[in-house]
């Protein structure tokens, strides 16, 4: 009741009907405009709140016999758009209301941004709502979409929404038969099908889609099902759908473990893989972080997911993770312990396990380490110095008690006397291990029975109590020195554990903050385990692929040793320096998978690199068809059609009209010209072609034959005394075509009845001359977007060019050596600053770099001459 209630108010909050489809056409509209009609025929209050029917005969047939309300029309940027009236609907108050297309953008002017955020409003006024949406604007399938199909979605809805609406119903149509849709003209008109089929509605990117919408909704579905078993309190796992767990330990069976669950999920369609590392809850390191970063690649690599789970006992960990994801399968590998170890310690994890798992299905997998185990080790290996003082301790300590306690065997009892000695047995303990204790306390045993049991130098005892006591410190000696051997054990591991996680801390960091990865984990590894040098080698030739020197030498008479771990399969990292205990390599294990995933990096960045320019020049041919296609086709057909009409014979034309038929064709194949020199410039330029023949040019000469390129040779352009600026070292020919272009394009954003200033400056060496207009400006942002080419910022008018002005003309100048940027102009508006090298005395060196003042131009904030 609480959940049905609308935040804020005591009534019903309404229920959301959503269909999502997985690309436009599949039939969402229809579908919902179908579930109106059905639920009017029941008697249900229905009205049509906003629908878009694209056209579609078929769709629009079905609003016959609905209520459609009116729509709210809003004004932005001089158009006329249509909204649903939010508040009609309110005031109106139906039980259903349908909104078609929940992703869209409200236009400016309502209450709400996106109209999931006015369906919403309904929902909370206790309205029914039935909705449409594409798989593609799906908030977290966004740029799954966008590389997929290669079309960004500027419109999206948070997942969320769509995840509480109380029903999905998913519409799907098989990618063959949508495309057959689109052929017969029932999605789009026939304009556009060709330009779809070939582009977004590919059988590829339609079955992705697909994919995507049904691997969503079926995520929805289990969700459902996963609270549905909560609330019911159901812990039995329901095999709707095969996930198959498998258990990883950090040992070398991990890999075989990791393919045979694969090919078991493998089987059935849409299984799941679920890899799980059970780790201890105090922390200590007990499995090889290196082979757990490689096995986690792997199940990655196999499409499935890594997790890690905390708990003590392994097996009660393993089946609580296995059926909180509802598995179906556990995958684990037989015990590496062999038979002695088995008997001496019982049944294993496996076993425990397939004990307890109950409707779960265990498979115990078998490999090349089964059985290859060791006895478990009774105390800690410590190193052969330590072990030499530990024993020799146990020998001589218990000694230096009894000599002591000789001085003072008056003063004090038996009871003090085997305290005391039990006192000498754990500092031994903690020299030595419980090796060394128990040669303590055998030792420490016989001196108290022979020096301090009556009766004394003999080693008989006289009184069973005596017997007694002794057997007991023997027993409590030996268990002290094992309790404190393996609380030492557990410390060490601890500060190990400690040691390896700052590590592994420090060495994530450094790669995360490093430009260069692999550099800063030479460098870390080599710091870290306190190396000379670190290479990454080719496997097979040697060949280096990176190295680093910390510049040192081994110590006098300790020759340098190289440890080799393999990082991936055709590299091997190399540390030239001490030798590494085992304790270390298996770190090392982790900074080598560290390594392979970084060198995998660089080699794809490398790809990434090389595809890009063939990327860039893909994208540059698509924009230049697709607006080639509409500029050239404009003036060759006007062209075409001024000629045709000329030599038609059926028409007699007065000399006005042959005058203004020639003047269009003329006009036209001007165009066509200028549009054909931009693209063959912009080809050269490119191409690195383009030829160059730099003279003395002046630029007050060069600005009347620029403007008399201009379709308006009498367009407002005021120049400010370009003649008293030095001449320039410039191609004449470009820099007119340069000039035309850049006040061309001021022209065409120039405020109504302003002119177009062109003033000019000389500084260091420099020409700078200033292209200034009075239209809204360019957002700092956008101001290298213009030098794109095909890029119409702002422009609405697509009859105007293909957009390479801009981006030829600061070709042009850069290849004479000068550049052109993008000013504010005070009062507003933009300035194109067009810089050039001077020619002669003027230029850089010249003599006069400082030279200002009238007579050069002064220079003045901003770019704009007083």
């Amino acid at each position: 009741m609480v959940r049905d209630l609308a935040p804020g108010t005591g009534h019903r909050r309404g229920r959301l009907r959503v269909y999502l489809g997985s690309a436009p056409g599949v039939g969402k509209t229809y579908r919902m405009l179908d579930e109106a009609r059905r639920r009017q025929d029941r008697g249900a209050d229905v009205v049509v709140g906003y629908i878009e029917c694209h056209g579609r005969r078929h769709t629009e047939s079905m609003l016959a016999g609905l209520e459609v309300l009116p729509r709210v029309h809003r004004s932005y940027r001089e158009g006329d758009f249509e909204e649903m009236d939010l508040d009609g609907v309110l005031a109106r108050g139906p039980a259903v209301v349908l909104v078609d297309e929940l992703a869209h953008t409200n236009v400016p002017g309502g209450r709400h941004t996106k109209r999931w955020q006015d369906v919403e409003e309904l929902l909370d006024a206790g309205i029914d709502v039935i909705t449409t949406v594409n798989v593609q604007h799906l908030e977290s399938l966004n740029d799954v979409v966008q590389k997929i199909t290669g079309i960004p979605q500027r419109e999206t809805v948070p997942d969320e929404v769509v995840r509480r609406a109380d029903q999905i119903e998913l519409v799907d149509m098989a990618p063959q038969a949508l495309r057959r849709r689109m052929a017969h003209g029932n999605v789009y008109k026939a304009e556009k099908v060709d330009a779809a089929l070939s582009h977004y509605f590919r059988v590829g990117n339609l079955t992705a889609l697909r994919e995507l919408a049904l691997l969503w909704v079926a995520g929805r579905v289990d969700e459902g099902l996963r609270d549905y078993r909560a609330s019911h309190d159901i812990d039995r796992v329901w095999e709707a759908r095969e996930r198959v767990v498998v258990a990883l330990t950090g040992g070398p069976e991990g890999e075989t473990l990791v393919r045979r669950a694969a090919r078991i999920a493998d089987r059935t369609a849409g299984g799941d893989l679920l890899a799980v590392h059970v780790t201890r809850s105090d922390g200590l390191a007990g499995a090889s972080s290196g082979e757990l970063a490689q096995q986690r690649q792997l199940v990655e690599n196999l499409g499935g997911s890594y997790h890690v789970v905390v708990g003590d006992d392994i097996p009660t960990a393993l089946l609580a993770f296995a059926r909180a994801h509802d598995a179906t399968q556990l995958v684990l590998g037989t015990s590496r312990r062999g038979r002695t170890t088995r008997f001496l310690t019982g049944p294993g994890i496996g076993e425990t396990t397939v004990d307890a798992s109950e409707d779960i299905d265990v498979h115990m997998v078998t490999h090349e380490f089964t059985g290859r185990g060791r006895l478990p080790s009774l105390g800690r290996r410590h190193s052969r110095r330590r072990t030499v003082t530990g024993f020799l301790a146990g020998l001589v300590v218990p000694w230096l008690i009894t000599a002591g306690l000789s001085q003072s065997h008056d003063t004090v009892n038996l009871t003090t006397d085997a305290l005391i000695f039990q006192l000498g047995v754990v500092v031994v303990a903690l020299l030595g291990g419980a090796t060394s204790a128990l040669v303590a306390s055998v030792v420490a045993s016989l001196l108290l029975n022979y020096f301090f049991i009556p009766p004394v130098h003999a080693f008989t005892i006289g009184e069973t109590n005596n017997i007694i006591a002794l057997t007991v410190f023997a027993a409590v000696a030996l268990t002290v020195s094992t309790v404190v051997d393996h609380a030492g054990r557990l410390t060490a591991r601890a500060a190990r554990a400690t040691a390896e996680a700052e590590t592994l801390s420090t060495l994530a960091g450094s790669v995360l903050r490093g430009a260069d990865a692999l550099p800063a984990l030479l460098e870390k590894s080599r710091t870290a385990f306190g190396m000379h040098a670190v290479a990454l080698l080719e496997r097979t030739g040697g060949e280096v692929l990176a190295a680093c020197d910390g510049g040192g030498e081994p110590e006098p008479g300790q020759p340098a040793e190289a440890t080799e771990v393999p990082v991936g399969a055709d590299a091997v990292l190399v540390l030239t320096g001490r030798r590494l205990p085992a304790a270390d390599q298996r770190v090392l294990t982790a900074f080598a998978a560290h390594v392979a995933a970084a060198l995998e990096r660089d080699r794809l960045a490398v790809v990434a690199a090389e595809v890009e320019p063939i990327k860039a020049a893909d994208r540059m041919r698509t924009a230049l068809l697709a607006a080639v296609s509409h500029d050239l086709r404009t003036p060759l057909a006007a062209a075409l059609a001024s000629v045709g009409s000329l030599r038609s014979p059926d028409v007699e034309f007065s000399p006005e009209d042959r005058a203004e038929l020639l003047a269009t064709a003329d006009e036209s194949l001007v165009k066509l010209t200028r549009l054909v020199d931009n693209l063959l410039d912009m080809s050269r330029l490119q191409a690195g072609a383009l030829t160059l023949h730099l003279a003395e040019t002046h630029v007050d000469e060069i600005l009347p034959r620029a403007l008399d390129s201009l379709p308006d040779p009498y367009a407002p352009v005021q120049p400010l005394d370009l003649e008293n600026v030095p001449p320039v070292l410039a191609d004449p020919p470009l820099l007119e075509r340069v000039l035309a272009n850049v006040i061309a394009n001021a022209l065409r954003h120039n405020a109504p009845g302003a002119p177009v200033l062109v003033a000019a400056s000389h500084h260091r060496g420099r020409v700078e001359v200033r292209v200034i207009d009075r239209g809204p400006g360019i957002a700092p942002e956008d101001r290298d977007r213009v030098f794109l080419p095909f890029q119409r910022l702002g422009d609405t008018d697509n009859t105007t060019g293909v957009g390479l002005g801009l981006a030829l003309s600061r070709g042009l100048a850069e290849a004479m050596g000068g550049s052109l940027e993008v000013e504010d102009t005070p009062g507003g508006g933009t300035t194109m600053l067009l810089t050039l090298p001077a020619a002669g005395p003027y230029g850089p060196g010249g003599g006069r770099p400082d030279e200002t003042g009238p007579g050069t131009g002064e220079r003045h904030p901003g770019g704009v001459p007083a």
